[in-house]
């Protein structure tokens, strides 16, 4: 009982001497910069916090909403209004605020995203990602029923097959700051043989 005690006592030190260690060099050496790319444990264990943050239910929800042409230009205008900054148009997440991320904004045309079934990406898109940037975009009471969610998973499923006339039509709907309106405005007067106001 002694020798189990003082063994138990002895890899919690050595627990905790490495993590002080851990703490130290990142502190001192590395920092917690978002610029860093993760490593692959880090990935690995991230990808693994993920899918054990979802309850298992989660997998088997079916997508209530029907999947029309229209249903699918609402989603990708949505998509390209609420998630193109952090995801891009195409999905890539070579956005600039998503390659800032970290981990960055994944490439969800690949299959890490593509693989997890309608029900995670909706549980994901409804209810973020702790510690990732990824925001809950669901309201809270509204558990499986958010019908914009529920659309973005087939925009998600469509973006491998995204056209490039389809991205161009999105960056109408992308975000812009009341600058950047004024200038375009100002550039379609122009264009127009408008006078320039002063």
């Amino acid at each position: 009982m002694r020798k189990k005690l003082r063994v138990l006592v002895w890899s919690v030190l050595v627990v905790l001497f490495l993590a002080a260690v851990g703490c130290w060099w990142l502190r001192n050496a590395a920092g917690f910069s978002a610029r860093q790319e993760p490593s692959a444990v880090e990935a690995m264990v991230a990808r693994n916090a993920r899918m054990m943050a979802m309850p298992v239910e989660a997998k088997e929800l079916r997508n209530p909403v029907s999947l029309t042409p229209e249903i699918m230009t609402e989603a990708r205008r949505h998509f390209a209004d609420h998630c193109a900054m952090c995801h891009a148009n195409d999905g890539s997440g070579s956005a600039e605020m998503g390659q800032n991320l970290y981990p960055k904004a994944p490439d969800m045309r690949q299959s890490p995203t593509q693989a997890l079934s309608d029900g995670e990406i909706y549980f994901i898109i409804h209810n973020g990602i702790r510690l990732s940037g990824m925001p809950a975009w669901g309201a809270e009471g509204d558990r499986d029923h958010d019908h914009e969610s529920w659309a973005l998973v087939y925009f998600i499923r469509h973006l491998p097959k995204l056209s490039p006339e389809e991205v161009r039509e999105m960056e109408k709907f992308n975000p812009q700051s009341q600058a950047d309106r004024e200038e375009q405005r100002e550039e379609e007067d122009f264009l127009n043989g408008k006078p320039a106001k002063k």
